[in-house]
C-alpha cells in the first residue's frame, strides 16, 4: 500500500487486527473500547493539533492470548529520517467482565463495523479485554508523555479525564501519583474511584422540614422550613417555592447535606459551607449555638479538600479527596474512634482498620456511619458507633468505636457500590443489582416480608426480578430505582412519602413490608434516576411536619409527594391540605 508516494507495510497475523485510521476517527474509536470499559459514557477529550488530525495511527488490537505488537506511525518516521520502528509489548489478557449493566446493553448492541456491508457486534465495545497502543507522537504530546513511547489508549484518556477533575487538577504532582498509587498505580484506576465517588453525590435532599437541591450547573436553591436560618437566605422565613442561594454564586457547588436545623454545601473545589443552628455539634447542645442564615465557610476544614459531607443525629462526616474520613462531635468515650468532646468543632480523622483504605463514600445514620471503601479489586462497606437493632451490619448489636469491615457482605459475594444510611436500618446497592438491607425493621422498612430486625445484610428477594441501579433510605422507608426507571419501596406510609395512593386517614395506619411499584411515578411516562426521602428522627414536630420524598426523572424534572406544610416540597398545598398524595412537579429543571 503506498500513500504520498511512501510505502507502507502491513503485518498482520490471526491473534492480531490492523486497523489504519484518522486521528478524528479515533476519538470515535476510542469511546467505544472506554464504554466497554465501563468507564466512559462519552468520547474523552484527548486534543490534537488541527495540523496533525490527518497523521495516521496504526492500531494493532489485541483479540486473542498472545503477545500484541505496535509499529511506530510511518508518518513520525518520514518526518524523523527513521525506519518504522517495532515495539514488542507484553499483554495480559483479563476475562471479560459481564456484570456492568452498560457492557450487557453494549453486547446486545449491533453496530456496522469499518469495511462491512453486514451488521456486526463492534469488537471494542463487547471486549473490555481488548487493548490498543499508538506509538504517534502527537498521542504522547497532550498527555506530556515521552515520544515514541507505546501508550495504553485507556490509560491516556483516564489520565485526561481525572486531570479536567478539580480535585486533581488542583493536587501537587507529588499528590497526584500519591493518589495514583493508592488506586493501584493506574490512571484508569483512580478515574473509576472517581466515578464511584461521584455517582453517590447527593444533588437532592429531602431534610425534616427543609429540602436543598443542586443542579448541574452548581447552582443550590433552599425551600422549606427556616426558623434557624437553614436555608441560607439571609432571614428566618419559610419559602414555599425554590429559591436561590445568592450568595453562593460564582461558586459551583457539587453535593449537600441537611440535618434537622442545618445545612452543608460542598463546593468543587474541596471548601465546606455551612448553615442554620447547630450545624457542628451535637444536637441536644446546639441550644445555646447562634444561628446563622448565611452560607459561612467552615474554617476547621480549610486544611482538607473535601469531596461529600455527611450529617447525622450527633455528628458530622466530611469525606476528602484523598480518600480519608474525618467526623465532628460525638467523639465521647470513642464512640467514633477518638475521645473528643461533644462540643468539639475540630475534624478527626478516622484511621484503624481503614488506615490506607481508600474510602469512595459515606452516608450517616442518626447515630452510624457507613463508608463505602474502594480497592482495585472490588468495593467494600465499613460501619462504625451504634449498633442497636444491628443496623452496623456485624451479627450482633454492639457497638463500634472504630471503623469494622462488614464481612457478611464477602459472604453473599455482593460487590457494593452505593450504601445508604438510614435512620435506624442501613442498605447497600451491589454492582449485580441485588439489594441488601439490615437494622431496625419496623414497619417492613427492610422488605423482607416481616417486622423483624436485622443484624447481618439479607438480600431483598422480593426485589429478585429487579435490576436496581439506586436505593435511598428514610427514617423508616426504603426505596429502589430500577435499571429500566420504575420505582420501589417499601416501610411506612404515614405520611404518604412512600407514593402509594392512600389517602390521609388510611395511609396513618398503613405498612408495606415487600417491595411495590410506585404507580404514581410509572405514570408520568418519565424514568426515575434518584430519589431523596427524609431521614431524620427530628422531623415530627411542630417546626418540621411531615417527612416527604424527591424524584429526580430522566429528564431532569423533580417531583415531590409527602409532607409539605412548611414548604418543603417546593409547591404550596391547598388550604387545610398537610400531604400530597401524587407526586407534584417541582419548579425547578436540574439539568
Amino acid at each position: 500500500m503506498e500513500r504520498n508516494g511512501t510505502k507502507r507495510k502491513t503485518l498482520t497475523w490471526r491473534p492480531l487486527t490492523c486497523v489504519y485510521i484518522t486521528a478524528r476517527s479515533f476519538l470515535f474509536l476510542l469511546s467505544f473500547l472506554l464504554q466497554g470499559d465501563h468507564l466512559l459514557p462519552t468520547a474523552p477529550h484527548i486534543r490534537f493539533p488541527e495540523t496533525e488530525y490527518s497523521a495516521p495511527i496504526i492500531l494493532l488490537i489485541h483479540t486473542a492470548r498472545g503477545t500484541a505488537r505496535s509499529m511506530q506511525c510511518p508518518m513520525d518516521a518520514a518526518a524523523s529520517g527513521t525506519s518504522p520502528v517495532m515495539q514488542f509489548h507484553g499483554i495480559v489478557d483479563e476475562p471479560p467482565s459481564h456484570s456492568s449493566p452498560l457492557h450487557t446493553a453494549l453486547e446486545r448492541s449491533q453496530r456496522h463495523c469499518y469495511g462491512h456491508e453486514t451488521p456486526g457486534e463492534f469488537p471494542l465495545a463487547v471486549s473490555p479485554s481488548i487493548v490498543l497502543h499508538a506509538t504517534c507522537t502527537f498521542f504522547s504530546k497532550p498527555a506530556n508523555f515521552e515520544p515514541n513511547f507505546a501508550l495504553s489508549l485507556p490509560e491516556v484518556a483516564a489520565f485526561d479525564m481525572c486531570h479536567k477533575r478539580p480535585m486533581v487538577k488542583l493536587m501537587a504532582q507529588q499528590e497526584r501519583e500519591q493518589l495514583k498509587q493508592r488506586c493501584g498505580g493506574s490512571w484508569k484506576l483512580v478515574f473509576k474511584y472517581i466515578v464511584a465517588r461521584e455517582r453517590n453525590y447527593s444533588r437532592i435532599v429531602a431534610g425534616p422540614g427543609h429540602s436543598i437541591v443542586v443542579t448541574t450547573k452548581g447552582d443550590a436553591y433552599s425551600f422549606g422550613a427556616n426558623c434557624w436560618g437553614q436555608l441560607g437566605l439571609g432571614d428566618t422565613e419559610d419559602r414555599f417555592k425554590p429559591c436561590l442561594i445568592r450568595s453562593l454564586q460564582g461558586i459551583k457547588i457539587t453535593q449537600a447535606a441537611v440535618g434537622s436545623r442545618q445545612t452543608m454545601l460542598v463546593s468543587d473545589t474541596g471548601s465546606v459551607y455551612a448553615f442554620g443552628k447547630g450545624s457542628f455539634v451535637w444536637e441536644e447542645l446546639s441550644d445555646a449555638a447562634d444561628h446563622i442564615t448565611t452560607p459561612k465557610i467552615v474554617e476547621s476544614l480549610k486544611g482538607v479538600f473535601v469531596v461529600q459531607a455527611a450529617i447525622g443525629g450527633y455528628f458530622s462526616a466530611f469525606l476528602s479527596r484523598e480518600g480519608q474520613v474525618y467526623t465532628i462531635s460525638w467523639g465521647r468515650t470513642e464512640r467514633l474512634g477518638h475521645s473528643s468532646d461533644p462540643s468539639d468543632v475540630e475534624p478527626r480523622l478516622l484511621s484503624g482498620p481503614l488506615e490506607g483504605v481508600l474510602v469512595a463514600q459515606i452516608s450517616a445514620g442518626n447515630c452510624y456511619l457507613l463508608m463505602l471503601a474502594y480497592q482495585p479489586t472490588g468495593m467494600s462497606v465499613y460501619s462504625v458507633g451504634c449498633g442497636l437493632g444491628g443496623k452496623l451490619g456485624h451479627g450482633c448489636k454492639n457497638n463500634k468505636g472504630t471503623p469494622k469491615l462488614i464481612e457478611h457482605l464477602l459472604t453473599l459475594s455482593f460487590n457494593p457500590v452505593s450504601v445508604a444510611a438510614g435512620t435506624w436500618h442501613a442498605a447497600a446497592l451491589g454492582d449485580d443489582g441485588r439489594v441488601c438491607t439490615w437494622g431496625w425493621g419496623h414497619t417492613g422498612c427492610l422488605g423482607h416480608g416481616d417486622e423483624e430486625y436485622r443484624v447481618l445484610p439479607t438480600v431483598v428477594q422480593g426485589l429478585s426480578n429487579v435490576k436496581a441501579v439506586h436505593v435511598s433510605t428514610g427514617e423508616y422507608t426504603t426505596f429502589v430505582v430500577s435499571d429500566n426507571g420504575d420505582t420501589y419501596s417499601f416501610g411506612s406510609a404515614e405520611s404518604l412519602n412512600i407514593g402509594f395512593q392512600e389517602d390521609e386517614e388510611a395511609a396513618d395506619d398503613a405498612d408495606f413490608s415487600t417491595p411495590s411499584l410506585v404507580e404514581s411515578l410509572k405514570v408520568l411516562n418519565d424514568k426515575a434516576v434518584q430519589i431523596s426521602t427524609t431521614n431524620s428522627s427530628y422531623w415530627l414536630n411542630s417546626e418540621m411536619g411531615y417527612p416527604h420524598t424527591f424524584a429526580l426523572m430522566e429528564s431532569g424534572k423533580l417531583y415531590a409527594f409527602g409532607g409539605g406544610i412548611k414548604g418543603q416540597l417546593g409547591v404550596k398545598l391547598s388550604e387545610g391540605q398537610e400531604r400530597a398524595q401524587n407526586p407534584e412537579r417541582v419548579p425547578i429543571d436540574l439539568c
